[in-house]
């Protein structure tokens, strides 16, 4: 990895999956202040499944900045954990270049998740500068349930939402980042190999609403994709 990332203190959707999780995006509260940049935190499961799904998200990240360059640009830091208790975090960064760099340079690595640690980061990142949304992507939990529920009760009270990206269906942890984003004021959406253009739409989604909050995602939704159109039908009616 890159000499200024930071090793972290010792932790397919149907029609009726995105419409709630969109519906859920629509209800978090935004906390940024006019004038402000976003801040996204971009928290990723590097273990050996994910693999083909990290390939994935290297090709989608670029969207997610073109998506708020309107909005005075977005901020992202990618948090990954892999391997043996290894995980690191990116310093902030405000283009899909530097994310891109960052993310290709990572293998996965076959270790047990840390959930709670990119969790306990979060709270410690917004402590310093608000971050006004992070973003998880994994497969599985092998961790203490009751404790990522606090840490991300935590995070709801700090009006940090957890957008939970699930692939596949591994129950355990559906169960988990269900209530990890339930607790935190965020929202849970699964996601298969076939969801690519989903999983591209839905992260914009989010991208804009760190960037500029429920407005600018209404106006970012006029003309795209139909899980973003219907975020948008859903806002009009609130």
């Amino acid at each position: 990895m890159p000499d200024d990332d930071r090793t972290l203190p010792t932790s397919g959707s149907s029609q009726a999956d995105v419409d709630a999780f969109l519906r859920k995006v629509a209800s978090a509260p935004s906390y940024k202040a006019s004038g402000e940049r976003g801040r996204l935190m971009f928290g990723m499961d590097a273990t050996a499944s994910r693999q083909p799904t990290w390939d994935r998200a290297c090709q989608i990240q670029a969207q997610m900045f073109e998506a708020t360059a309107a909005l005075g640009g977005l901020d992202v830091q990618l948090v990954f954990y892999r391997g043996f208790r290894e995980c690191r975090a990116s310093p902030w960064v405000s283009n899909a270049r530097d994310l891109l760099s960052r993310m290709t340079a990572v293998t996965c690595l076959g270790g047990q998740t840390q959930i709670g640690r990119v969790l306990a980061h979060a709270i410690k990142e917004t402590g310093r500068n608000r971050v006004n949304a992070l973003v998880f992507v994994g497969d599985c939990m092998e961790e203490d349930v009751d404790r990522l529920c606090h840490h991300a009760g935590e995070l709801g009270l700090l009006n940090v939402p957890v957008f939970m990206f699930h692939e596949g269906g591994e129950p355990v942890a559906r169960n988990a980042f269900r209530q990890i984003a339930r607790l935190s004021g965020g929202a849970y959406c699964p996601f298969d190999a076939s969801s690519a253009q989903q999983l591209k739409d839905l992260l914009s989604a989010v991208a804009v609403f760190a960037a500029g909050g429920r407005p600018a995602l209404e106006d970012y939704g006029r003309g795209k994709a139909e899980a973003v159109r219907q975020l948008t039908s859903q806002m009009g009616r609130r």
